[in-house]
């Protein structure tokens, strides 16, 4: 039996699809991809979500438990079950397991989406911060354009309250490549982005020389006939092959691509792009944060090279809402009320442009920011940097940790960034506490900030500032 899907995945000799760590946003979308294509899917994770929940509804078959008795009878074949798992999964998984030890042919997560590069023309988005939101922002170009797309996103599309974008007729797709574990490494581009390269898993790539040969490798897999799009400014030096055309961007006023005219103001911001042979003026960003012009120079770019137009790009920059936790703004805050903003920034250089964002929005007001590191290794790594970029707040929070995968590291806290910090006001709360903590002060402007969970605590969060605000009101 053939179980080749790398000319067409859609249409498999597997039937059966069981994804090992369902609950993971970047596996939720291929599981929803294939539902559509008439497949028939399952999975197991750790634990429960609202993600999960909804994926449920949709129709996957979803385990908390992770003991072989509890894959359904039809996904036991290996003759029409392909298994698909993500690194965060442990080795010694028990499901994982029992597909290994009986024939069923199992590959990571980022090997399915290299085999759906491969039977499209796929704008792949790498780098190790912005990669979220210029896909997202590509994508809803594209979905509003005659040129349409399938699209892999890593964060919730809040145009559309899915991380799939799905198109019948499209020869594209629009994919998230994930640096970590050397994922995108799988992939195959048409058209591929790079809009940064600060040095981050140095769990997986050892030091920063590492990381970018990571990047240079990935650059090497575009098509002859393919175009890299690579932010200006950045130490990586491309690999890519004969045929492939290079062109740099930025934000600012460099690059092959690059914004003018930038208005930044009442709570909007506009620019003109400005391109080989292009110039598209007045475009709205619809999530007016100021690294999202880098984003959007970005996305333009990829978006008209597949063949999407001046007024399409006009369009889908400025209806864009975001991806969800990037910049997400909860509570506005513009009647001089308390404001909540979350962000998933998780690098030095994220969180550093995140608070920048938020006290050129919010000028004079007080900025507090709860930020939960995430992974011990990346925290040991970058102390000194999160340091720095975290003393720009008004008010610094932090709780503990957020492992993940890991296992803690002596001497590993979150001491080790906020001992650092220069803010005048800084306090370690421990998780658990920090609603207590929010109901018995009072706040202006809440930034929420990391890749951590600590996004669950949002509509607790957002009541009690409402709360607050009514109160204020009443009065």
């Amino acid at each position: 039996m053939n179980h080749d899907i790398s000319q067409h995945p859609a249409d498999s000799a597997y039937t059966n699809l069981y994804f090992v760590g369902a609950g993971g946003i970047g596996m939720a979308n291929l599981e929803r991809y294939f539902l559509s294509k008439g497949h028939n899917v399952a999975g197991y994770d750790k634990t429960p979500s609202a993600l999960t929940a909804q994926l449920e509804e949709e129709g996957v078959k979803i385990t908390y438990t992770d003991a072989a008795e509890e894959i359904p009878q039809p996904f036991r074949d290996p003759s029409t079950t392909l298994v698909v798992y993500t690194p965060a999964v442990p080795a010694d998984s028990a499901i994982l397991t029992y597909f290994r030890q009986n024939g069923f042919e199992v590959i990571k997560r980022a090997a399915l989406l290299g085999k759906i590069t491969r039977s499209t023309s796929a704008i792949c988005v790498s780098g190790s911060h912005g990669k979220t939101t210029t896909c997202s922002m590509t994508a809803n170009i594209l979905r509003q354009s005659h040129v349409g797309c399938n699209a892999f996103l890593g964060g919730i599309l809040r145009n559309t309250g899915s991380n799939l974008v799905l198109s019948d007729s499209s020869p594209w797709s629009v994919i998230e490549a994930d640096e970590y574990d050397r994922s995108f490494h799988q992939l195959s581009p048409e058209i591929a982005i790079v809009t940064s390269t600060d040095p981050d898993h140095l769990d997986i790539y050892g030091d920063e020389a590492g990381y970018l040969e990571g990047f240079a490798h990935f650059t090497s897999l575009i098509r002859p006939g393919g175009t890299l799009l690579l932010h200006t400014g950045l130490k990586l030096h491309p690999r890519v092959a004969e045929g492939v055309k290079v062109m740099t961007y930025s934000g600012g006023s460099e690059g092959d691509w690059h914004a003018e005219d930038i208005t930044f103001g009442n709570g909007s911001l506009s620019f003109t792009l400005v391109g080989p042979d292009v110039r598209i003026e007045g475009i709205e960003v619809g999530v007016p944060v100021e690294i999202n012009i880098d984003n959007a120079v970005a996305a333009s770019a990829a978006s008209l090279l597949a063949g999407a137009t001046p007024d399409d790009v006009r369009r889908g920059i400025g209806n864009f809402r975001g991806a969800k936790r990037r910049f997400e703004v909860i509570l506005d805050g513009r009647d001089g009320s308390p404001a909540l903003i979350d962000d998933y920034a998780h690098s030095p250089n994220e969180v550093k442009a995140s608070i920048r964002s938020v006290k050129r929005l919010y000028p004079g007001r007080s900025l507090s920011v709860i930020f939960q590191p995430h992974l011990y290794t990346r925290t040991r790594d970058f102390a000194p940097e999160f340091a720095e970029a975290l003393s720009e707040a008004d008010e610094v929070i932090m709780p503990e940790i957020y492992p993940a995968r890991e296992l803690p590291i002596p001497g590993v806290d979150t001491s080790i960034i906020l001992d650092r910090v220069k803010s005048a006001r800084k306090c370690y709360c421990e998780r658990k506490d920090l609603l207590n903590l929010i109901k018995n002060r009072n706040f202006d402007i809440v930034m929420t900030l990391g890749a951590a969970d600590i996004d669950r605590l949002l509509p607790d969060i957002a009541k009690i500032l409402e709360d607050r605000k009514q109160v204020s009101q009443d009065a």
